[in-house]
């Protein structure tokens, strides 16, 4: 009973659960429904508004492009406001105001280049079409005002002026020199840091504006155009200021037809135009050019390199033509002054001419260099062999010092002028010795040569004691030079003493030569008695009368010879003449007295003593006095 009562109540609660369930279901089913009614709802209204959407959209984006368009036709408008202000400027021309101008110029690009990316914009090509013919004309303009500023800005520079920039020592003399240290007065260490002052080529306010109208043309693409103006322009008045400076083009046939003494002076003119030309002249050039192209340093050296080409070579071209010429010893001084010039300007022509554009001019004058060193080398090995098989006919009669050997010795001291150039020279050509050994050897050969050659011209003369004073005159000479120049610490003192124990021997043989007779017929001996004896002692008596009327004869007739040639010969050197004759009396005079003293009063007491004793001593030491002398016959005082 109990069970089944639980059985009932469990089957209640069932029902009552299967009833919640439905009417929840049913619940649910209805709110579905509803939902589905809101959605259909949603999806009409959506429907509905669509199209308003839509115009809301398209109004938003109109009122934008709207806005755009007005921005753009703003940007558009302003463009060609600029253009016509550019225009104004650009038919007005660059003349009055060249920074306005230049300012137009660069407008016009940039309105070329937005309408270059705004092609959109029908009106574009007209408009660009428009701004290029503009810029071609502006263009055109500046080019024309370049030419016309550079024109009216490059005037030949006067010498005074190129002098004025000079230091003291190298401007001209108010004698009306042309300028410039003669040859062997140039070996100063000054020259080379003394202070030189450029000229102004184009005033210092005109070069900005020249610059900039530079860079436009460059900007432009108009390189071409620039240099052809530039270089025309400026070559020109370079060329022109050379000429006033009196620099000439002369080929190497004009140099070949020159006296040596025109070409010596057109060659010392050289050596100050090339100083000038390069430290003043070329250098206020490149500074000129450096500065118009600023920042377009290849345009900068080809442009200088074609406005100092022709200049350039018409210096070069005289060196050369001298370095080329035939070769003669008097060129070799001058040789080294121009090799010298080139040295000195070396480093500023590597300086002044950079760049790839000026290397054929740098080639070019290291090139003369090297020929000026060259000829001057060969030159000086000609000279050595030319002073040793020297053939001249200069006759010198008197025994004086012979013309060749002043000419080398002046040649030589001459070298010792140049002593720092030959060392280079030697550095340059040699062996790999030291330049003063170098130097010392060439110079020692040379005097050789000239000695060797003295020896042959001695044979000349007939008489054998002139032989021996030519040779001690011209071997004195040189010993005097030597001692007196540089070339003593070169040679040194071995070479000194040795010449002058040469000098001594050829004044001995020249008194043995010439008074060994002389002395003999002023000797007793050969005198002889009436009875054929022989002389002795200091007894006189029972000397043959005519045997000594004959000797005094014999002497009178000797000296009178001797007196007569040897006045006409000469002793340059006033110690050596007096030293010589002070030799020719310390012999002659003893000899003539004891003669005299011991034989005199025997002719004396016969008839005419006078036909016999001509002179007495003291007429003899003043005829002596009157030897080496060089006079002619005509200027010798007639004796008693």
């Amino acid at each position: 009973m109990a069970v089944d009562s639980r059985m009932d109540l469990l089957s209640e609660r069932a029902v009552l659960m299967r009833e919640s369930l439905q009417k929840s279901q049913t619940i649910t089913d209805n709110v579905v429904s509803i939902l589905g009614s809101f959605d259909s709802r949603l999806s009409a209204l959506e429907t509905a508004m669509r199209p308003t959407q839509i115009r809301t959209h398209a109004i938003r984006k109109a009122h934008e492009n709207i806005d755009r368009t007005l921005k753009a036709a703003e940007v558009i408008l302003s463009q060609f406001d600029l253009l016509r202000q550019a225009e104004t400027k650009v038919l007005k021309g660059p003349h009055e105001d060249l920074e306005s101008y230049l300012d137009a110029i660069a407008q016009l690009r940039k309105i070329i280049r937005y309408f270059m990316s705004n092609k959109s914009f029908k009106s574009s090509d007209g408009v660009l079409n428009h701004a290029n013919s503009l810029l071609a004309k502006a263009q055109s303009k500046l080019e024309e005002e370049f030419k016309q500023l550079l024109a009216s800005y490059s005037k030949a520079v006067e010498p005074d002026r190129l002098f004025d920039g000079l230091p003291n020592s190298l401007r001209p003399s108010s004698d009306g020199d042309g300028g410039g240290k003669p040859h062997g007065a140039h070996h100063n260490d000054d020259t080379e840091t003394a202070s030189y002052t450029l000229p102004i080529l184009i005033p210092s306010r005109v070069l900005p504006l020249l610059h900039d109208l530079a860079q436009q043309m460059v900007q432009a693409g108009h390189q071409q155009q620039l240099l052809q103006i530039y270089s025309e322009t400026r070559s020109f008045v370079l060329d022109e200021s050379l000429k006033k400076l009196g620099v000439e083009k002369l080929s190497k046939e004009d140099v070949q037809r020159m006296q040596w003494e025109v070409l010596e002076a057109k060659i010392g003119n050289w050596i100050h135009f090339m100083r000038i030309a390069v430290k003043l002249l070329f250098a206020g050039e490149r500074q000129v050019c450096d500065q118009i192209f600023r920042g377009f340093d290849s345009l900068s050296d080809q442009c200088f390199a074609e406005v100092t080409v022709s200049s350039v070579s018409m210096l070069l071209s005289f060196g050369d033509a001298i370095a080329r010429s035939k070769r003669s010893p008097e060129k070799l001084f001058v040789l080294l002054d121009m090799y010298e010039i080139m040295r000195e300007l070396h480093t500023e022509i590597e300086t002044i001419f950079k760049g790839k554009a000026c290397l054929e001019i740098r080639d070019s004058a290291t090139g003369l260099t090297k020929r000026l060193a060259q000829t001057a080398q060969e030159t000086f090995g000609d000279f050595e062999e030319a002073v040793e098989k020297d053939a001249t006919k200069t006759a010198v009669l008197d025994g004086t010092v012979h013309p060749l050997t002043s000419y080398v010795i002046n040649y030589v001291k001459f070298l010792f002028d140049y002593q720092t150039t030959l060392k280079q020279l030697f550095l340059e050509f040699g062996n790999g010795d030291d330049s003063n050994s170098q130097l010392a050897s060439v110079t020692m050969r040379i005097m050789q040569a000239l000695q060797n050659n003295l020896d042959g011209k001695s044979k000349q003369y007939k008489d054998p004691a002139l032989t021996h004073l030519f040779l001690m005159n011209n071997i004195h000479y040189m010993v005097r030079s030597v001692r007196r120049s540089e070339a003593k610490d070169l040679l040194g003192d071995d070479w000194v003493q040795r010449h002058r124990r040469i000098v001594q021997q050829h004044a001995n043989q020249y008194k043995r030569i010439a008074w060994t007779k002389i002395l003999q017929s002023s000797s007793a001996q050969g005198l002889t008695t009436s009875g054929g004896g022989s002389l002795e002692g200091g007894n006189s008596s029972g000397v043959s009368r005519g045997l000594l009327k004959e000797r005094f004869k014999m002497f009178n007739m000797q000296f009178d010879e001797l007196h007569q040639r040897q006045s006409q010969w000469t002793v340059p050197d006033t110690e050596l003449r007096e030293s010589l004759r002070l030799a020719v009396a310390e012999v002659l005079l003893p000899a003539y007295r004891s003669f005299l003293k011991r034989f005199g009063p025997l002719v004396e007491s016969g008839k005419n003593p006078q036909k016999y004793i001509k002179y007495t001593a003291e007429d003899l030491e003043r005829l002596l006095g009157e030897l080496f002398e060089g006079k002619s016959m005509n200027e010798q005082q007639p004796r008693r």
